[in-house]
């Protein structure tokens, strides 16, 4: 009988079943993919992803005022950045996440605005370092989310450069890539059969290229809100106007949306390579459960593409995902592969084939 060793190593943080039911309600996905990560990094990658989806609501319900989702967001994205003590509450952030919460349409998203008084303490719950990465890499979201609340004001408004768009894709998305890349290199030795600054570059072109994919699937309803995430340069290349895209969004247009397919192609094209990049960012990682975690949105991503690139530029006028019974397929035939890179390799190739019935 070996003697109980005088010292433990502190286990990781965990969510309470109440945080976790949050989590999968706000977004099945990603909670599934939380769920493969290996121990080490579950709470801060859950507890990063709970706080952006809060301040995401805050800045997204354009139903509301925008001064008011100004304010709240301003409180959240201090009380982010401060370290606070379990005891510490602020009760003006609890009065407005409140009264917010009372005006949300989506039960799920609700119930996360009236919890995260109660989930900004988690933060508390990691280490120093963890703190530090989920701070820093919440920053830089809400910085994009504000971004996008000035730019987007009434009227119609949209980029302007790519140089804007890239900017914008790395503040929301790339910068995630990043932290998850960072985490990995804190808390698993020896995780990549690459370099962490190829790996750092990757993972920044990933979570850039998932946000492409965002927005090029949800123009349509941008548009109807006014929001064009196009820049005004490159449409101006072939032509065309934030307007006129708006219009052929509600009207179906079939000279502007002609116009547009070249664009609308090499949107995809460099969307479809980011994804690539994702997959090459998957394929160098050595735990199993690290691996499918982060690739499970590239096959989902890829697929994604190929159904846009199926529906063309009218996919403007619908909405075009994957559907759940091929995401079920999906799942079903990584797990028979056990989650090799063969298997990876292939379910990429395949969801990227627009042919695929």
């Amino acid at each position: 009988m070996h003697p109980a060793p005088l010292f433990k190593p502190p286990q990781s943080p965990r969510l309470r079943p109440e945080h976790r039911r949050i989590l999968q309600g706000v977004s099945r996905s990603f909670d599934l993919s939380i769920r493969l990560l290996p121990p080490a990094l579950q709470a801060p990658v859950a507890i990063g992803y709970l706080l952006a989806r809060a301040t995401d609501t805050a800045a997204d319900t354009t139903a509301l005022p925008l001064a008011e989702r100004q304010l709240l967001l301003d409180h959240m994205t201090q009380a982010i950045a401060e370290p606070r003590t379990h005891e510490t509450k602020d009760l003006e952030l609890t009065r407005l996440t409140q009264a917010f919460a009372a005006q949300q349409k989506d039960p799920n998203e609700r119930a996360l605005m009236v919890a995260l008084p109660e989930c900004l303490p988690l933060l508390q719950t990691l280490s120093e370092a963890d703190q530090a990465s989920v701070r820093s890499v919440l920053g830089h979201i809400t910085q994009g989310q504000q971004f996008d609340m000035t730019r987007f004001g009434p009227g119609l408004n949209a980029l302007k450069t790519e140089a804007e768009l890239a900017h914008y894709t790395w503040l929301v998305a790339g910068c995630v890539g990043e932290f998850w890349t960072e985490l990995c290199g804190r808390h698993l030795t020896g995780y990549s059969q690459l370099p962490q600054a190829e790996m750092m570059h990757l993972g920044r072109e990933y979570g850039m290229g998932l946000q492409r994919l965002n927005i090029v699937r949800d123009a349509g309803a941008d548009l109807a809100a006014r929001r064009c995430y196009w820049p005004e340069e490159t449409l101006a290349q072939a032509g065309l106007t934030p307007a006129m895209l708006e219009q052929a969004a509600q009207t179906s247009d079939a000279g502007t949306l002609l116009a547009l397919l070249p664009l609308y192609t090499q949107w995809l094209d460099r969307t479809q390579m980011q994804l690539a990049d994702g997959m090459r960012y998957a394929l160098a990682l050595k735990p199993l459960r690290l691996r499918l975690a982060s690739a499970l949105p590239a096959l989902i991503g890829a697929r994604t593409v190929a159904l846009l690139r199926q529906a063309g530029p009218a996919a403007l006028t619908q909405r075009v995902k994957m559907p759940r019974h091929e995401m079920r397929a999906l799942f079903w035939r990584v797990a028979f592969g056990l989650g090799s890179c063969g298997v990876l390799e292939r379910e990429f190739r395949r969801g990227s084939d627009v042919d695929q019935p």
